[in-house]
């Protein structure tokens, strides 16, 4: 169940990537549907707001009528960084699952973990979903950026 919802994050990373941004991707589930969707839209937006996590976010809300998440499921490629997991604590999303960890800009205990600080709601968190995935697509973003051969 989570590497299918997961493996729909991947497919808007790899959407992302196609269109030039950082390839990550995230799912918002309720009631086993998808009710938000999200990529990294920052350089089409021109916005550093625009990760993948708040997109699914801000489609969530709108999809049921409320800012309170506090029934859904967010499943990411990509360990968030602060501002998507303070977005993640203000939503009240009581679950979620990353693919591979962020050891530059992780919050979620990559570089520190917000999700053990004292806020009144705090998600519970599991890692490494399809993690070699997840990581795989980053890694060859980033070598094709760098000019490398993919390998």
């Amino acid at each position: 169940m989570h590497e299918f919802y997961m493996r729909q994050a991947l497919l808007l990373a790899r959407e992302a990537a196609e269109a030039g941004e950082v390839p990550v991707g995230c799912v918002i589930v309720r009631d086993g549907e998808i009710v938000g969707r999200g990529r990294n839209r920052r350089e089409e937006k021109h916005s550093a707001l625009s990760h993948a996590e708040t997109e699914a976010i801000r489609e969530a809300n709108a999809a049921l009528g409320s800012w309170r998440l506090e029934d859904c499921t967010l499943y990411v490629t990509l360990e968030p960084c602060p501002m998507c997991a303070g977005a993640i604590l203000n939503a009240r999303i009581p679950r979620v699952f990353y693919g591979t960890r962020d050891a530059a800009m992780g919050a979620c205990g990559g570089v520190l973990n917000l999700f053990m600080e004292d806020f009144p709601h705090t998600p519970a968190l599991v890692g490494g979903i399809l993690e070699e995935e997840c990581r795989a697509v980053l890694g060859s973003f980033f070598r094709t950026l760098r000019g490398e051969a993919d390998g």
